[in-house]
C-alpha cells in the first residue's frame, strides 16, 4: 500500500502539532500549513490523499480554499475534512457545497476523526 499523507490547515499552531502528532503516530505522512495559500502550495508539491481544513482564518477561509482547490484538474480529487469550531448548520451545507467531503466540530475528538479520515482516504486510494 502507498504511503497515506495528510496535509493540515489551521491558523493555531497548538491544534497543527497535537493533529501532526497523533497523525504520525497513526502511520501518516504530514504536512502542515497555517494559511490557506500556502495549503494550496503544499497540495501541489505533496499530492496529499486528503486535506484536513479549519474553516475560520483569516485572509482565504477554508470553504474558499476548497474552492479553489476543485479548480485544478491535479487536486480537484483530493478529498477535504473541515473542522471548525462553530456549529452553524449553514456551515456545514457550505463546507459541503464548496466540495468538502466531511465536516466535523470542535473541540476534536480524535476517534471519531481518525475514523473518518481513514474512510475518506481509503476511499480516495481505492479510485
Amino acid at each position: 500500500m502507498k504511503n497515506k499523507r495528510l496535509l493540515i490547515l489551521d491558523d493555531e499552531p497548538d491544534i497543527l502539532e497535537f493533529l501532526s502528532y497523533h497523525f504520525r503516530k497513526e502511520g501518516y505522512e504530514v504536512m502542515t500549513a497555517e494559511n490557506a495559500l500556502d495549503c494550496l502550495r503544499k497540495a501541489d508539491i505533496f499530492a496529499p490523499n486528503l486535506i484536513i481544513a479549519d474553516i475560520r482564518m483569516s485572509g482565504m477561509n477554508g470553504l474558499e480554499m476548497c474552492r479553489e482547490l476543485k479548480t485544478k484538474d491535479s487536486l480537484k480529487a483530493i478529498p477535504v475534512m473541515f473542522l471548525t469550531a462553530d456549529s452553524d448548520e449553514y456551515l456545514a451545507l457550505s463546507a459541503f457545497e464548496s466540495g468538502g467531503s466531511g465536516y466535523m466540530n470542535k473541540p476534536i475528538k480524535l476517534n471519531l476523526l481518525s475514523n473518518k479520515v481513514s474512510e475518506l482516504i481509503h476511499d480516495e486510494m481505492d479510485d
